[in-house]
């Protein structure tokens, strides 16, 4: 296995302070780390530009697969040793479904195709496991409403290439299970990579501080996006507002002796009695507790502290996150009318993590999700902390905050032309979490001003949705022969 190479930054400074950080007090290492002059926007963009040489941008357009190409079952197995057994046919049935719910569910398997492809080598915290159902709208901590990734799980210093061709092969993808044709399958590939090269250049002119305020709410979104879709886009940003935890309340619980309690739902919504690890579910709970509230400041600590905790149960999440240990607990503030719902789910190494030369200085996965969301939102959920149990790592978010994400349909062809321009959206805010966490003016600086990015990305994403259509019929043949076990009707 060959793992990315990420030298390629200019002013590696996040590297070098935690070097400081590390050194023996009283050597002045981390005020000389401070102090020592940092390249100019016009340096870096000038370096961004030469790795062109090494890697010019039209090789991003290949895509074969390598003759000793891993079964792509095998790699799902190999994740499947980690799950919750009972849960691992749910996550074949609901990647069987298709194949975009396929590329959804099968991060693992394109970072390993993705590991053989080239990089100009500059780093930033990649969110692994990009496609466009992984965006969506949220509440910042000030009550705004973003538009912004929404899903870190495998969160993990990487290239940014990696991240942008998933992204464009899932339009790719999506565009072809709405029906479209391969021409509009190229053109939406094209459009995130339009986007987020334009937006990475006008980042790249910003201050810091100004790139780590910026966020896309819903007056720029609004503003981006032309005329015939705004209607639509109020209409969901509306109903987003209205998904808090009192509207979670009335369709997550029901009224038992007189107090709301979690609804069942088996096997997506079941109430245990014990942990996944065989811990009596009170145990398991209280020595989560004591790990999530020591991650959280003292701030949080004293309004977490205010509710009262009325119910738990597990509950299945997303498509590839099927199989992994997650649960809601229901707690309870001023009264029954106050609720807040945590969403306790289990963190493991990143799909990314082998395929990197990067050390990543964190004490757990938990921790690692946590501090890539807060490095690449800037304004995130405030509840956001970690912790283990019983060596399974975990994180907590709250479950229902005015969250709310694009759903797509299966012959949809009405609907392309808008969801192109949602794939500007798409780009736009990835373009955005990189330029938190990396480099803009050297990203900017690589993938220049003509469409020679776009032209080739967009190549890739046509060859890789065809591989993912091979890779889900592998599935499917998994199936018949027996080798998998599917669950059926838990979509």
């Amino acid at each position: 296995m060959t793992a990315a190479k990420l030298t390629a930054n200019l002013d590696p400074a996040y590297q070098r302070l935690h070097e400081g950080l590390h050194e023996a007090v009283g050597e002045k290492a981390l005020v000389q780390t401070f102090m020592k002059p940092r390249p100019s926007v016009e340096e870096r963009a000038a370096a961004g530009k030469a790795l062109r040489q090494k890697v010019p941008r039209s090789v991003h357009a290949e895509y074969a697969p390598r003759a000793n190409r891993p079964d792509p079952v095998a790699i799902l197995e190999k994740q499947n040793e980690l799950r919750v057994q009972k849960l691992v046919p749910v996550r074949y049935g609901r990647m069987l479904a298709s194949p975009f719910t396929f590329l959804r569910g099968s991060a693992a398997v394109m970072t390993d195709d993705l590991a053989a492809t080239p990089v100009s080598g500059l780093q930033v915290a990649a969110c692994g496991d990009m496609h466009v159902s992984n965006f969506g709208v949220y509440a910042s901590a000030e009550r705004n409403l973003i538009f912004a990734i929404n899903d870190f799980d495998e969160i993990h210093p990487g290239p940014w290439e990696w991240d942008l061709k998933r992204l464009a092969a899932s339009a790719a993808v999506a565009v072809r299970f709405m029906g479209g044709d391969r021409a509009q399958a190229e053109a939406a590939a094209r459009e995130c990579v339009k986007s987020y090269r334009k937006r990475m250049r006008r980042y790249a002119e910003m201050s810091y501080l100004q790139v780590w305020y910026e966020r896309i709410d819903d007056r720029a979104v609004l503003d981006a996006i032309s005329p015939r879709l705004r209607a639509g886009a109020e209409r969901f940003m509306s109903k987003a507002r209205t998904k808090g935890h009192v509207q979670a309340l009335d369709k997550l619980t029901a009224k038992v002796d007189g107090e709301h309690r979690l609804i069942e739902d088996v096997p997506l919504i079941v109430r245990e009695t014990h942990s996944d690890s065989g811990l009596p579910a009170d145990v398991a709970l209280d020595e989560m507790l004591h790990a999530y509230v020591a991650s959280l400041t003292a701030d949080r600590q004293a309004l977490l502290s205010r509710y009262r905790l009325v119910d738990a149960a597990r509950k299945v999440v997303g498509v590839g996150s099927v199989g992994t240990s997650c649960w809601v607990l229901l707690l309870q503030g001023v009264d029954a009318d106050d609720p807040l719902f945590l969403q306790v789910k289990q963190a493991q190494p990143s799909v990314l993590a082998p395929y990197v030369s990067f050390d990543l200085h964190t004490r757990q996965h938990g921790e690692r999700v946590v501090i890539g969301q807060r490095l690449t939102q800037g304004s995130p959920d405030i509840f956001l902390g970690w912790g283990e149990v019983d060596g399974r790592h975990f994180y907590v978010r709250q479950l229902a905050d005015m969250k709310g994400s694009v759903k797509f349909s299966e012959h949809e062809t009405a609907n392309l032309s808008g969801f192109v321009e949602y794939c500007g959206l798409c780009g736009w805010a990835l373009a955005l979490a990189h330029a938190k966490s990396g480099d803009p003016a050297m990203i900017a600086g690589y993938c220049g001003t003509s469409a020679a990015l776009d032209e080739a990305i967009g190549t890739f994403a046509l060859a890789y949705a065809k591989q993912t259509e091979q890779d889900h019929a592998a599935l499917k043949k998994a199936q018949r022969s027996g080798r998998i076990e599917v669950a059926r009707g838990v979509g």
